[in-house]
């Protein structure tokens, strides 16, 4: 024959106690971390990268005009096809305003010329291999997908001026609406 046991005097029954736990406070959530890399108005970070047609381009080279840094994850995936179509689509109107465009993923130089020659991308795409320059622009980042986390690059941008301070950013961007806000913010420029 089972025994039931009485709660101590004054003890609250078990289903008591898992409400009580219940409605507990929970804990704040820690505020999330600024974007690392260069905001509005920080110099620019200086990088050295090789790029399609076997070029070198450099913040360097480009010492007094302004240009568009932007990051893309992986040659000949459908968003970046699409952002990098955009922007050799509104080349000729973004080169009226003085602009250089490079584009820069994680890629090797191989598939990255495979992927201007088949879309036809005459502006310069570099290698950022060792994510290097990715880094110091904070683009690099923790990413997930399917419930697994890994790094990558974040598709960002940086419109940086001739006087080598970055003029806007674009985090997180949209490649279908990339290549029209880049052209407007190019053309404020003057």
């Amino acid at each position: 024959m089972a025994t039931t046991r009485k709660p101590a005097a004054g003890a609250k029954p078990a289903t008591a106690q898992k409400a009580a736990a219940v409605k507990k406070p929970a804990a704040a959530a820690p505020a999330a971390a600024a974007p690392a890399g260069p905001a509005e108005g920080d110099m620019a970070p200086a990088f050295t990268l090789h790029a399609s047609g076997s070029r070198t381009i450099s913040s360097a080279s480009l010492g007094g005009q302004p240009y568009l840094l932007y990051f893309y994850p992986k040659a000949d995936t459908p968003g970046c096809t699409k952002q990098a179509c955009g922007i050799q689509e509104a080349l000729p109107a973004l080169g009226r305003t003085g602009l250089t465009v490079i584009g820069v993923s994680p890629d090797p130089m191989g598939p990255i010329e495979k992927f201007a020659k088949k879309y036809g991308l005459d502006f310069p795409l570099a290698s950022d291999a060792d994510h290097k320059v990715a880094e110091a622009y904070g683009v690099w980042v923790e990413k997930s997908m399917y419930g697994r986390t890994y790094m990558g690059m974040e598709r960002s941008s940086f419109l940086v001026g001739a006087d080598g301070r970055v003029v806007k950013v674009w985090r997180k961007v949209k490649p279908e609406e990339h290549a029209a806000a880049v052209l407007a913010a190019a053309k404020a420029l003057g």
